[in-house]
């Protein structure tokens, strides 16, 4: 009798598991053709050159592109272990002590998006580059000429310019040509594509139902493709207004009405690591952020446990590194 029954637990048991991997290979395929997983090398990637990139991660980390000498891009997009490619920060410190109007998101990932800035402002990250080392509350360099003669009077960077792209070639614009070539090296990977390769593993059981719950209630709408998000613009407060009605988001750069409170929409990958949230940064948690978007974007009220499990499923996000 006993022998029986064990015989019985064990198919139980193994119809148990043929059952949960037949609903994972279901939400794999769903997951695949709404997501995807994060392409081998970013766009313009195939035309930058060691050089250029080694010039540009030195650039990256220089804080003599700023006016003072005490911020560099790496200042407010750090890549220091854990941090995630942001500073956070509501919003980023200039060299004046003042602070910026946004939250300076990560630039892990960023050349896949569809534009650079909140309100996509810059087209690419070499245009985006160009920005920062310019803006008077952030890095507050004078003009262009006072940044290549800055450059032009150290002893390492004239040659390291001329390796990169040839003789007399210390220019504004190849400044920002090296440091997008160094961004665009700055891809992550996570067990999230783990997963979408088909790796049963690579998720937990609670990960697993914040991906079917993230899916389910639509955030999806919003954060698709690769990235999870930044391919496209949306309203901030399309269910419910936004408590912060002061920024005006992208109708602040172009003036359309259509534009009204329009953001990029975030990229979700390494979200866990990237607080604070929003474009003002005025939510300091994930479980805080879903719970608002919740509200905010999808008119619904979240559970304790939807958030929490939808939290755990951004959590697989994080780059394994």
């Amino acid at each position: 009798m006993k022998l029986r029954n064990y015989s019985a637990c064990l198919v139980l048991a193994a119809a148990t598991i043929s059952a949960n991997s037949l609903a994972d290979d279901v939400l794999r395929q769903q997951s695949n053709a709404v997501f995807g997983v994060l392409p081998a090398a970013m766009p313009s990637a195939e035309n930058d050159s060691p050089e250029q990139v080694a010039l540009g991660e030195k650039l990256y980390m220089d804080t003599r592109l700023s006016l003072d000498n005490s911020q560099s891009c790496n200042s407010c997009h750090s890549l220091e272990k854990g941090a995630g490619g942001a500073d956070h920060q509501p919003t980023s410190l200039g060299v004046k002590g003042e602070r910026g109007g946004r939250n300076s998101p990560t630039v892990l990932n960023a050349g896949f998006q569809v534009s650079q800035f909140w309100d996509g402002r810059a087209a690419n990250l070499k245009a985006q580059a160009k920005g920062p080392i310019l803006n008077p509350i952030e890095m507050a360099m004078p003009s262009e000429e006072a940044v290549e003669k800055k450059l032009q009077a150290t002893s390492d960077y004239p040659l390291l310019f001329e390796k990169a792209f040839g003789p007399s070639s210390l220019t504004y614009d190849n400044i920002a040509q090296a440091i997008a070539a160094f961004e665009r090296t700055l891809i992550t990977r996570d067990r999230f594509d783990d997963f979408l390769k088909g790796d049963d593993s690579a998720l937990s059981e609670q990960e697993l139902r914040g991906l079917k719950v993230f899916t389910e209630k639509g955030c999806t709408a919003c954060h698709n493709g690769p990235l999870l998000g930044g391919k496209a613009y949306q309203k901030m407060g399309l269910a419910k207004a936004y408590k912060n009605q002061s920024d005006r988001g992208r109708k602040d750069l172009t003036g359309k009405a259509e534009d009204d409170m329009l953001f990029k929409t975030p990229m979700l990958r390494n979200i866990a690591e990237t607080a604070p949230y929003f474009h003002d940064g005025s939510v300091a948690t994930l479980p805080e952020a879903v719970r608002q978007m919740g509200e905010l974007q999808l008119g619904v009220v979240l559970s304790d446990g939807e958030v929490a499990d939808i939290t755990a499923f951004l959590g697989s996000l994080s780059d394994k590194l």
